[in-house]
């Protein structure tokens, strides 16, 4: 393994566990839904920031997904 390799394939492995972490801390789509029968009361404003949050971590998951599937092809290429 040359060194041009072994330096993408440690990046590689750091790209794919910051791309776990970003889809683990993402609230689930069925989160919405359980907030009604347990009688969830959240105020306007912290349903907002929530979002927010939660469109900053999609917008990121993507950026960090391109950045995985670009590095899969370069080492798929060397």
């Amino acid at each position: 393994m040359t060194t041009p390799q072994l330096v993408l394939s440690i990046i590689y492995f750091i790209v794919a566990l910051g791309l776990i972490a970003v889809v683990m801390l993402q609230s689930g789509k069925s989160a919405g839904l359980s907030g009604v029968f347990g009688g969830n009361s959240d105020t306007f404003l912290s349903k907002n920031k929530a979002k927010s949050a939660d469109a900053r971590l999609a917008r990121m998951t993507k950026w960090v997904a391109v950045v995985f599937m670009v590095l899969t092809l370069v080492i798929c290429l060397l």
